[in-house]
C-alpha cells in the first residue's frame, strides 16, 4: 500500500525549493573522512615526474612524497595507498623485489610512519610492478599465470610490508586463497593489527590504462591482458562469491574496482555483506574527467563532486581516489 498521498497534496518539489529544507533532508553526505588518496613513489632524491596521461598527477621520490603525506595531514584525509614504480632492473620473472625488506614500498612505508604515524598508510599486494612481463602473478612454461604458486610470493610480500609498519595491507592481484594466505602468516609472525583490504571484485577493465602508465607496468605486459584472474565485466553474482570468500578468510575491508562503471556491484555488495566497502575511482575514470573539464566541456568541480558523492550513495565507505586532495579542499570551502 502507498504510503504518501497523490499530487496535489504532495508535491515532492516542497522540500526542494531552499537550500535549508534540501539540507535537512539529504541522505548521503560525502566528507573528507572518505577519502583516500593513491601515490606513486620513485627511487632517488628530488624526483618528481608528471604522468601525461593523468594531468596534475606525478610520481613523486619519498623526500617529496613526505611533503605530500603533510599536506594531507593538514587537509584531515585518513589515509593514502602507495604504488612503487620499480626500476627496470630490479623487475624480474619471480617478482623477488617485491618482499624485499629494502624495497622502495618498504622504505617508503618507514619513512611515512616515522614522520606522519597518525596517516594511515596502505600497501599494495600485487607482482605486476616487479614482474618482467608486467603480470600480477607469476607465469608457468605456456604464459599462464599461476595461482598457488603466486600467493606463495603475495604472502612474502603482505608480510614484508606489514614488518615496514603498514597499516593496510591490500591484495590487488585476485588470485584465489591470498585473503587466508596473507591472514594467516600475518597471526603468526604477531602483525594482529594489520588490516587487509581485498580487491574482491576488481574487474578485467579498460579503465587502468593510465594507471599501467604511471606504475611503469604497460611495456611489460604489452598486448597482454589480465582475463584469466580478473572478473568479466558481464558478471554481478561472481562478484559476491568473490567477496564472501574474502569475508571468511579475513578480510577487514573489501574493494570494488573500478568505481562508477560499477556502482550496481558496491550496491548488491553494501547489501549482502553489509562490511567496510571500498571503490578505486580509478586513473582512467580520473582521466575522462580531467580531459572534460581541461576541454570546458564539464566544470571540474561540480562533476568531480557528484561523482564521489554517487559512489558514496551506492554504499562506499571509503573512496581512494586521484582527487582526494582536491575534493578535501572543496569540501572545506563550502563547510
Amino acid at each position: 500500500m502507498n504510503s504518501h498521498a497523490n499530487y496535489p497534496q504532495t508535491r515532492l518539489r516542497r522540500m526542494r525549493r531552499d537550500d535549508f529544507s534540501r539540507r535537512l533532508m539529504r541522505e548521503n553526505r560525502l566528507t573528507t573522512d572518505d577519502l583516500i588518496y593513491p601515490v606513486f613513489v620513485l627511487e632517488g632524491q628530488g624526483q618528481r615526474q608528471a604522468i601525461s596521461s593523468m594531468p596534475g598527477i606525478e610520481r613523486l621520490s619519498i623526500d617529496l612524497l613526505l611533503k605530500e603525506a603533510e599536506q594531507l595531514v593538514k587537509l584531515g584525509i585518513p589515509a593514502m595507498a602507495l604504488f612503487p614504480v620499480t626500476p627496470t632492473e630490479k623487475k624480474s620473472l619471480d617478482a623477488a623485489e617485491a618482499w624485499n625488506p629494502e624495497g622502495l614500498a618498504q622504505r617508503t612505508v618507514r619513512a611515512l610512519k616515522a614522520e606522519f604515524p597518525e596517516l594511515g598508510v596502505i600497501t599494495d599486494v600485487a607482482l605486476d610492478p616487479f614482474t618482467t612481463h608486467g603480470q600480477d602473478g607469476l607465469l608457468d612454461d605456456a604464459g599462464y599465470v599461476v595461482n598457488d604458486e603466486t600467493v606463495t610470493a603475495l604472502v612474502k610480500q603482505a608480510l614484508s610490508h606489514a614488518e615496514a609498519g603498514a597499516d593496510i595491507v591490500a591484495p590487488s592481484d585476485m588470485m584465489d586463497g591470498r585473503i587466508g594466505g596473507i591472514r594467516a602468516i600475518l597471526e603468526q609472525n604477531q602483525q594482529r593489527n594489520t588490516r587487509i583490504l581485498a580487491y574482491s571484485a576488481k574487474y578485467a577493465s579498460s579503465y587502468y590504462g593510465p594507471f599501467r602508465d604511471a606504475v611503469g607496468s604497460a611495456a611489460n605486459l604489452g598486448t597482454g591482458n589480465k582475463q584469466t584472474y580478473q572478473m568479466d565485466p558481464a558478471n554481478s553474482d561472481e562478484a559476491l562469491r568473490e567477496v564472501e570468500l574474502d569475508l571468511q578468510e579475513g578480510a577487514d575491508m573489501v574493494m570494488v574496482k573500478p568505481g562508477m562503471p560499477y556502482l550496481d556491484i558496491v550496491r548488491r555488495v553494501k547489501d549482502t555483506f553489509g562490511a567496510p566497502t571500498f571503490v578505486y575511482q580509478v586513473s582512467g575514470e580520473y582521466a575522462m574527467l580531467m580531459a572534460a573539464a581541461q576541454n570546458g566541456w564539464l566544470d571540474e568541480r561540480a562533476v568531480v563532486l557528484e561523482s564521489l558523492l554517487s559512489i558514496k550513495r551506492a554504499g562506499a565507505d571509503g573512496i581512494l581516489t586521484y582527487f582526494a586532495k582536491s575534493a578535501a579542499l572543496w569540501l572545506q570551502d563550502s563547510a
